[in-house]
């Protein structure tokens, strides 16, 4: 029988530019975390033009890997690659902490999880989330993991999944005024719902591994967007600890997901960041690939990725002007 909960992904991002740029700088958040709930065997990071990426983990303990390319460079390419073995969770009676409860310890959440709490950027804790909460808190069973879980079927209902609703800088009042968007702008709402609430609630990124792909007929899928990495919230609930909700999906996370970095929005885990110098603008393309990493007989499965080469660099001078210009990219 193959080893469906072990997985091969590769994340694949290109920048083309419309001229030469130069002193890329960039930072990623590509790794795996590796804990009670996953163990990420292997983990490789390329680049073209060639760098030597630097690693190191954050105050959030996700893993950061950092490189620079300073001459002349029409295209870049990041190539990330890992191997993961997902556990399968052990399941634990619980005596389910009531919301009135709950409401006696917020103080001591404050003080605990501040950072899990506290209004962002991208998660402004606005009023207009009060008749969203009402709603939640009516269509649960009175504890506090019925409140986050009926929260996160809410978005799910409510709200459209389309992706070029919004963009990457969207915040919260964005979703709300739309009523669309993709997995990252659920994800804030979702988090925005729970902290108004008193629930901590951390943002984080990640994969999807699609239905079809645990089916060992199946010998790759696409994520859901089908080229981009995915989003989802982590609530803490009393006596429980940590829980995942999707909000997309409308679930609870379970084998399907696998996590790359947590924080407090988007903000803090973006997977790929950087600058560059140079009077040109640039296209973005994703490739994303999740399948099992062995095959029906056992055997490590080895394949490249589907994303476009990198576009031909073309090393003809032209004048150059100071530009910085972000790179980052929208989770799907």
């Amino acid at each position: 029988m193959p080893e469906l909960n072990r997985y091969k992904l590769a994340h694949v991002t290109v920048f083309a530019y419309d001229g030469p740029v130069s002193e890329s700088y960039n930072e990623l958040r590509l790794r795996p975390r590796h804990d009670e709930t996953q163990s990420c065997l292997s983990f490789r990071i390329t680049t073209h033009p060639f760098s030597r990426p630097a690693a190191h983990q954050d105050f959030f303990g996700n893993w950061v890997h950092r490189f620079h390319i300073l001459p002349e460079h029409r295209a870049l390419r990041v190539e990330s690659e890992t191997v993961v073995l997902v556990h399968p969770p052990e399941w634990q009676p619980i005596v389910p902490a009531t919301l009135i409860d709950f409401d006696h310890t917020r103080e001591a959440l404050m003080d605990e999880h501040f950072d899990w709490l506290c209004a962002t950027r991208y998660c402004p804790l606005l009023p207009a989330l009060d008749e969203l909460a009402e709603a939640a808190k009516a269509k649960c069973d009175g504890t506090v993991r019925g409140f986050a879980e009926a929260a996160a079927r809410l978005i799910h209902e409510n709200f459209t999944y389309k992706p070029g609703a919004t963009h990457v800088h969207s915040s919260v009042e964005d979703a709300l005024s739309t009523r669309a968007g993709v997995c990252q702008d659920f994800s804030h709402l979702l988090l925005a719902l729970l902290r108004r609430r008193g629930i901590p609630g951390r943002y984080v990124s990640g994969y999807l591994i699609p239905r079809a792909a645990m089916d060992a007929q199946s010998a790759m899928e696409r994520v859901i967007g089908g080229q981009a990495s995915h989003a989802w919230v982590q609530a803490f609930i009393p006596g429980e600890g940590w829980i995942g909700l999707d909000p997309t999906v409308g679930e609870f996370v379970r084998e399907r997901h696998i996590h790359i970095a947590w924080g407090r929005d988007y903000g803090d885990v973006a997977p790929v960041r950087g600058v560059y110098k140079g009077h040109a603008g640039q296209s973005l393309s994703v490739d994303v690939l999740v399948r099992p990493a062995v095959d029906d007989e056992g055997a490590e499965l080895l394949q490249e990725t589907a994303a476009a080469p990198p576009p031909r660099v073309d090393e003809e001078p032209e004048q150059m002007h100071q530009h910085q210009q972000q790179q980052q990219q929208q989770q799907q």
